[in-house]
Parts: structure tokens; C-alpha cells; sequence
């Protein structure tokens, strides 16, 4: 059977999109493996379905490129409200979005009827480690020794609809490769871990590295820039309520951890085709 689907790609987190507004896809895990491999398929870090909601405008689920299903993704929640607008399916700018995580709060930046820019409200930083989950005694994960690939590293740990660890370490002075696998599939994280390595630049900035669970590292993580946003706010680094500017491999987000954490980023169209599922 042939399917239609949009490439898009929010500061070089590339994801395959499919319209199921109206028609399902079956065994999205399966083509994810499939579709998501850049020599035999199309080529991402997963795919995105765009289905109905009884209580959004819209939901989203994603898989990653080895076929789990991730519980939320920052660069593509923006990309799928892009879709929605530029299609004109839901003509307004102001949306929701369902998730596995809860229904997101979207606004839409648009020139000349096409969307280019996204804030979306990701909700609550989450450091209790049985929520995340993460398997040590502290109630809070926070600047905490943890021991991987015989090394001790300082760990912070956060929710942001998905797990993840901060380590604040020098992102270009480590084998993320090597070190990626390491705490993605470490005990101590029972579901796996998202893991982003982090250094502070300035009064307002950071840039940071992102190995995925499922995927690997990739060129951005929206939620990763939250969590590695969330938790040098929580170690005193940034003051709360501050647009901090995140560097990635693929671009720049903007960050800003008050009540709620609210990003801000990019979402752009790469082209559409067909495929044979």
C-alpha cells in the first residue's frame, strides 16, 4: 500500500510524518525500523502520526527509530502543529495538542500564512526519581554521584513527559557514542534514560550533546533542552524565569523554566513524497 508522508525537521531532529487524520498506519513500529534507516529508508529518528482527539485539536504519537514509542518529542510537536496550520486543518494559532505526556499548549509564529517558529508549553519539570523513574533512594535526583562505565559522574535527573539525565561535562571532549549506550541501558534506569551532556557559555546560554533512547544521539532534542535547562536552574546556574538560549548540533532553542517550561523553536518542511508500506 502507498502513504503519503511530509519529512520535517525542527533543528535537525528529523522525523517521517503521517497524516492519520482519516486513514490509520498499521504497525508503526515496525515502520519506523524500516522507513527511519538512512540508507535503506527514507531516513529519521522516527516517525510521527498525526491522528483525531476527542479532546485536543490534534494528537500526536511518535516512534523512535528502533520502533519504541517515545512519550513525547519537543522538535516534533512543533512540526506537527506546523502541519496542521500550513494545511490549513486547524486554522488558528493557538493550539492543543494530545500526547502520551498530557495535551501540550501550542503558539504559532507564521509569515505569509506558513508557521516557522513554535512555543509550546511543556508543563512541570519533574525531579522525583520514582516518576521519572530512576531506581536510587533520594526523593529528588539532583547533583547526585552515579557511577557508569566505571567513572563517577554528577547526575541530575528530570521528567519533561520523558526521562532524562543531565551531566554537566564538556559535550565535545567525550565519545558520546561510547558513553551514550552506557547510561541509555544502565540499571539504574529501569525504562532507559535520555541523557544530555551540558555546558554552561554564558550568563544566558548553554550548548549540549543528546544521546536518545532509541535513536541516538541526534542533532537536537527539544525535550532535552528543557530537562538540561531545568536542571541548571535547579542547581543555581540560571535564575528562574530567564530565556535561556540552548545550543545544539542542529540549531538553537530558547528555553525559559518559570511555573511551567515553555521552548521555543524552529519547524520546517523538508519535502513529501510517497512510500510503499
Amino acid at each position: 500500500m502507498l502513504r503519503k508522508f511530509i519529512k520535517m525537521e525542527g533543528i535537525g531532529n528529523d522525523y517521517i510524518y503521517f497524516d492519520c487524520l482519516s486513514e490509520s498506519l498499521e504497525d508503526p513500529s515496525a515502520a519506523a525500523v524500516r522507513l527511519s534507516d538512512r540508507h535503506t529508508g527514507i531516513g529519521g529518528d522516527g516517525i510521527v502520526l498525526i491522528e483525531k482527539s476527542g479532546c485536543a485539536d490534534a494528537k500526536m504519537r511518535m516512534f523512535n527509530a528502533d520502533g519504541s514509542e517515545g512519550k513525547m518529542c519537543g522538535n516534533a510537536i512543533r512540526c506537527v502543529g506546523k502541519y496542521l496550520y500550513d494545511e490549513q486543518i486547524v486554522q488558528k494559532t493557538e493550539m492543543r495538542i494530545e500526547t502520551l505526556s498530557g495535551i501540550k499548549a501550542l503558539r504559532l509564529y507564521a509569515e505569509g500564512g506558513r508557521v516557522d517558529r513554535v512555543l509550546v508549553d511543556m508543563g512541570k519539570a519533574e525531579f522525583a526519581a520514582e516518576k521519572i523513574p530512576v531506581a536510587l533512594p533520594q526523593r529528588d535526583v539532583i547533583d547526585t554521584p552515579l557511577s557508569i562505565g566505571g567513572k563517577e559522574y554528577r547526575i541530575t535527573c528530570v521528567s519533561i513527559g520523558n526521562p532524562h539525565c543531565v551531566v554537566f561535562e564538556d559535550p565535545d571532549a567525550l565519545d558520546l557514542s561510547k558513553i551514550g549506550p552506557l547510561f541509555e541501558n544502565a540499571p539504574v534506569f529501569p525504562e532507559r534514560i535520555n541523557t544530555e551532556f551540558v555546558k554552561k557559555t554564558g550568563e544566558r546560554s548553554l550548548k549540549l550533546r543528546v544521546w536518545e533512547r532509541g535513536s541516538g544521539e541526534t542533532l537536537a532534542c527539544g525535550t532535552g533542552a528543557c530537562a538540561a535547562v531545568s536542571a541548571a536552574v535547579a542547581l543555581g546556574l540560571f535564575p528562574k524565569g530567564e530565556d535561556i538560549l540552548v545550543h545544539l548540533r542542529g540549531g538553537d532553542l530558547v528555553i525559559n523554566v518559570g511555573d511551567t517550561v515553555r521552548m521555543t523553536g524552529a519547524a520546517k518542511k523538508v519535502f513529501e513524497g510517497v512510500v510503499e508500506i
